[in-house]
C-alpha cells in the first residue's frame, strides 16, 4: 500500500457530479417514505375507523405544519418515483452513457421541482 497518496476525508471539499446527488437523493427520499409511510397508515386507520376518527383526521390535516409535513412527504413520493423511472429506462439500455446520466439527472430534478411546486399548490 502506498503511504504517500493523497487522502481527502472532507466531504465539503470533495464536488460530486450532478448523478450523484440525485442518486444520494433517491435515497434519501425512499427512508422518508418509508418513516413517514407509518404515520399515513395511522392517520387512514383512524379516518375508516369511525366518523369522529375521520373528523379528527381532518381537523388535524387543516394546520398548516401538517400540511407542510404532508407536502414533505408528497415531495419525497414524487422524487422517488422520478427517479425511479429514471433507473427504468436506464434498466432498458438508454441514458447509460455520461452525458446521457447526466442529461437524466438534470431531467429528473427539473421534472421533480415542477411536480412538487404543483403539489405544494394542490396542497396548499
Amino acid at each position: 500500500m502506498n503511504s504517500q497518496r493523497p487522502v481527502n476525508l472532507d466531504l465539503r471539499t470533495i464536488k460530486l457530479p450532478i448523478t450523484a446527488y440525485t442518486s444520494i437523493l433517491h435515497r434519501i427520499s425512499g427512508v422518508i417514505l418509508f418513516l413517514g409511510l407509518a404515520v399515513l397508515l395511522y392517520a387512514l386507520d383512524k379516518s375508516l375507523g369511525s366518523e369522529e376518527g375521520f373528523e379528527q383526521v381532518k381537523a388535524f390535516m387543516a394546520s398548516p405544519l401538517v400540511k407542510l409535513v404532508v407536502w414533505g412527504l408528497l415531495s419525497a413520493l414524487l422524487y422517488h418515483l422520478v427517479a425511479g423511472l429514471r433507473h427504468l429506462i436506464m434498466d432498458l439500455g438508454f441514458g447509460e452513457t455520461l452525458q446521457g446520466g447526466k442529461l437524466g439527472s438534470q431531467i429528473v430534478l427539473a421534472v421533480s421541482a415542477v411536480l412538487i411546486v404543483l403539489a405544494g399548490v394542490w396542497i396548499w
